[in-house]
């Protein structure tokens, strides 16, 4: 046997590797799948259906339902693999639904995607992949996984405009040493060109946007049907709880929000600076309520460096779309923990991820739970 390590890392040549590739029926793990067949893998692909797939047929971005499995399975007969579906309606609906819903009546602002990855996808179908012998699971993600020292690193994918490493931030050390990403050192454009040249139907299928089992993006929609109870009207207040106006229910409204308030006679905008579940309020505020410069996290998962009891210098994102800011995170033994930001940066939510970064390194991150101006 050569010590020669194979594209995936593995001492052994490609055949006698077997990987199951995490299909959705998307151009991005398709190519995932094709790529490693043609470079003489032992490939398997799965699919999972995660939820009911009536309204997702004939809407465009959607992914795990109707036309997306069809998708995949005709993806893996053209390039001939066995492909297989499994049934994860159920467990998708507890973990990832019912808490998407729930997160949001707490007054939250779930990340669904990252709960999908952390349960569903990196936990569940990692299982699945071990029980069919695979010696790794690959996935279509736009982020790097590089070997450091004998000791796997998540990094940031080479497309910056890709990059979902920032919902990736609760891959544990376990799980990281499992899988692969083959498309993380490559742009769009080049995925894309790989799927004409490996002729694949989905070649020019447009990528998933929002949230998956949410049709057209209405949030509250979703919720009220499946807790009717949770449009609950209540008090629009500012600062001091004096009453403003009226909401039709917390889950209506987000942090930062401006526009749909219905509070006039004001002579200054107003922004969402809190919801408050237990009181069914709508707190507002002028903009400068917003900014926080101390950000509190829980269910802490962390890959990187140690950290010292005066913490460690980081590059931290708050929110998918923001730019890091750099800043020093400090965490305890109980998965709860902090980040001091250099600058106070504004509309942090709790319910989305705080994500520290080394570089293009993940180190880590958990659940925002609250912020302050300063600590």
């Amino acid at each position: 046997m050569s010590e020669e390590l194979n594209s995936l890392g593995f001492a052994k040549a490609p055949k006698e590797t077997r990987v199951v590739v995490a299909m959705s029926g998307g151009v991005d793990s398709s190519v995932t799948a094709a790529l490693l067949k043609e470079q003489g893998f032992d490939v398997v692909g799965i699919t999972l259906q995660l939820y009911d797939h009536g309204e997702a047929v004939q809407r465009k971005g959607a992914c795990c339902a109707g036309q997306d499995i069809h998708d995949a399975r005709n993806v893996a007969a053209s390039i001939g693999i066995p492909h297989y579906v499994l049934d994860y309606e159920s467990r998708f609906r507890q973990a990832v639904i019912d808490d998407f819903a729930d997160s949001y009546i707490r007054g939250e602002t779930p990340l669904p995607c990252v709960r999908c990855n952390q349960t569903v996808k990196f936990a569940d179908l990692t299982q699945t992949a071990r029980d069919l012998g695979a010696d790794c699971l690959a996935t279509g993600h736009y982020v790097q996984r590089q070997v450091v020292d004998g000791v796997p690193q998540l990094c940031a994918a080479l497309d910056k405009d890709k990059d979902q490493s920032y919902f990736l931030f609760a891959t544990t050390a376990e799980q990281l040493d499992f899988l692969r990403f083959p498309l993380g050192g490559m742009s769009k454009s080049e995925v894309r060109a790989l799927a004409e040249r490996f002729n694949l139907q989905v070649a020019d299928k447009p990528d998933s946007q929002d949230i998956c089992f949410v049709p057209n993006g209405k949030y509250a929609d979703v919720i009220a049907k499946i807790r009717p109870n949770a449009a609950v009207p209540g008090d629009i207040v500012d600062m001091d709880g004096a009453i403003l106006g009226q909401h039709d229910g917390i889950i209506n409204y987000t942090i930062g929000q401006r526009k749909g308030l219905k509070v006039g006679g004001l002579s200054t905008p107003v922004y969402v600076v809190r919801l408050d579940a237990d009181k069914n309020q709508v707190v507002v505020g002028p903009k400068e309520a917003l900014m926080a410069q101390a950000v509190y996290f829980k269910e802490a998962n962390w890959i990187g460096s140690e950290i010292a009891e005066d913490g460690l210098p980081v590059s931290v994102k708050i929110r998918s779309t923001a730019n890091p800011v750099s800043g020093r995170v400090f965490l305890t033994k109980s998965g709860l923990g902090h980040v001091v930001l250099d600058k106070a940066e504004a509309g942090v939510s709790p319910g989305q991820a705080c994500v520290a970064y080394e570089g293009e390194r993940v180190l880590g991150g958990g659940w925002i739970v609250g912020a302050e101006a300063a600590i």
